[in-house]
């Protein structure tokens, strides 16, 4: 079945038109640190079934925004990656990110997953409260890890061998979340065992305070 077209010719209906589906963006959003198998876009997209998901990927495949290939010998897998101009959305994606972070009706608590975390780490970033910071810190969230950079106001967050940071972090993403944006004491986190740190403390709660939401905009019906 063709899908509805707002047959308008803004570009803005246009972005609508490519990625308006329903679970679209966030196809996207879990391709944008890199490739993945079906199998993991599934794991990480816990509410949708294989069929939506591969009418989705070939939607999306179908206008250029992500490709399907087979990674070299031994893995000889099938994999789907975000193509050059599918990797340019990561701006409208945390843009739309920030945007939805101050509604009134945003519910705080809800599960994510890991790229979800890591790419509101880029976008709530205030370089402000980062002055005068230079460490790394590794993350080892679940099975993926990650390096994060502090610099002269800056933050770069890859996958990388999270043991070679300055301080190592080992826990879940949504425990991670949890001190970073729910204001759960990082040392509640620790004695529970949610989190494991080696290294300096002091420095990862200086990290967790790095990313204030922004103000949450009018409730109109309270």
């Amino acid at each position: 079945m063709k899908k509805r077209e707002y047959n308008d010719g803004c570009a803005t209906a246009h972005a609508l038109d490519i990625v308006g589906e329903r679970w679209a963006l966030l196809i996207m959003r879990e391709l944008m640190l890199g490739p993945k198998r079906f199998s993991d876009l599934r794991a990480s997209l816990p509410g949708i079934s294989a069929n939506l998901l591969t009418q989705r990927l070939e939607g999306l495949e179908s206008v250029s925004v992500l490709r399907r290939r087979k990674l070299p010998p031994p893995a000889a897998s099938w994999v789907y990656e975000l193509t050059e101009w599918g990797l340019e959305s990561e701006k409208m994606i945390k843009e739309i990110g920030r945007w939805a972070a101050r509604s009134p009706n945003m519910v705080p608590g809800k599960q994510m997953s890991v790229n979800s975390v890591i790419l509101s780490l880029r976008t709530m970033f205030n370089a402000d409260l980062a002055e005068g910071l230079d460490f790394t810190l590794g993350m080892r969230l679940g099975e993926q890890e990650f390096i994060t950079r502090i610099s002269q106001g800056m933050l770069e967050i890859d996958h990388g061998e999270a043991s070679r940071g300055d301080v190592l972090l080992i826990c879940d993403q949504n425990a991670l979340a949890a001190t970073v944006y729910g204001g759960v004491p990082l040392d509640q986190l620790i004695d529970d065992g949610a989190i494991q740190i080696k290294g300096d403390k002091n420095l990862l709660e200086r990290f967790c305070r790095l990313f204030p939401l922004p103000d949450t905009a009018p409730d109109l019906h309270s």
